[in-house]
């Protein structure tokens, strides 16, 4: 049977469009005249029988159609383009994994231990993504991912297995030279009351990490929700190294901050979160040799992290 899919080239068209909001921009992406851009366009949307864009004296918009046509047709675009590049590498079908992750995780934890992997498994590719939020594992083309939740979080997530990898401990950090303008004792460690007159970098995705914080310490601290909120916990490192506050991070991604002292450590007791990370891989009958690999290496490299603090605030 025939498939009833546009032309290639208006679908690259569409895409380069969309992305640009405006057919000039897309024209001088694809090297094409702008009058060139317009009649593939009007071509799929005389192929589709949906107005895709709504033309103005200022512009182009995308339609609500138009929309959620352009995120498929960027979806599909995707993975037709890596599946090309993986076939003329010479990678399609070798040893190759395909890994979603969020950014920090991946950027302060895991891709400082890849070279253990590659020595252990040379011909082992893992390619990594980012994405913040659960996905279809079907319309994406990932293996894996490895994500931050509860253990009640990660079971909600349809058609698929998680490996729980290791806790989420989240310290106090702040850069040398805060901690040594704002200790009062001969301590290597500020208290709880010093940390409470600082300022505190806020995590945008959690709001109440430091009010937690303080209650575990049983101190007062009238601004806990007040400060410069960032969204990713890269975002609190850098800003806590460049000296704007206390930042709650969590420890296996603030190491290498630790070990070149662009942070220390402000407080040692950290704070246990409810969230875990975990390896998680779609339920299929099949799943490549390449995702056993990858799992018993994580587990173990997981494993070799151990807590290296005094002791843990647990939360009622």
């Amino acid at each position: 049977m025939r498939r009833k899919i546009p032309a290639s080239h208006a679908l690259l068209c569409f895409e380069s469009a969309a992305r640009h909001q405006s057919f000039t921009r897309a024209a001088q992406e694809l090297a094409l005249t702008q009058s060139a851009i317009s009649r593939q366009i009007q071509s799929l949307e005389d192929y589709l029988g949906v107005a895709l864009f709504a033309r103005g004296r200022h512009g182009v918009v995308l339609t609500a159609a138009g929309a959620d046509y352009a995120q498929k047709v960027d979806r599909v675009l995707n993975t037709m383009e890596r599946d090309t590049r993986d076939l003329m590498t010479g990678h399609y079908g070798g040893q190759d994994l395909r890994l979603a992750c969020v950014a920090t995780f991946a950027t302060q934890w895991l891709i400082p231990r890849l070279p253990a992997l590659t020595a252990a498994h040379p011909d082992l590719n893992v390619h990594i993504e980012t994405r913040t939020r659960p996905f279809l594992f079907a319309d994406s083309g990932i293996d894996a991912a490895i994500f931050a939740g509860t253990r009640e979080q990660m079971a909600q997530w349809p058609g698929t297995h998680s490996v729980y990898l290791q806790d989420e401990d989240v310290i106090p950090v702040c850069s040398p030279m805060r901690l040594a303008n704002a200790r009062v004792s001969a301590n290597a460690f500020l208290s709880a009351g010093e940390i409470a007159r600082l300022p505190l970098i806020q995590q945008s995705t959690r709001p109440d990490a430091w009010a937690h914080w303080f209650a575990a310490m049983d101190t007062h601290c009238a601004h806990a929700h007040q400060g410069p909120r960032y969204e990713l916990f890269s975002m609190s490192c850098a800003a806590a190294a460049a000296d704007l506050g206390v930042a709650l991070v969590p420890r296996g991604l603030v190491e290498g901050h630790l070990q070149r002292g662009e942070l220390c450590v402000a407080h040692r007791t950290p704070l246990p979160s409810q969230r875990h990370y975990h390896l998680v891989f779609p339920d299929r009958p099949n799943p490549p040799a390449s995702l056993a690999l990858f799992k018993n290496w994580l587990l173990l490299a997981s494993a070799g992290d151990s807590p290296r603090t005094e002791r843990k605030i647990q939360l009622t």
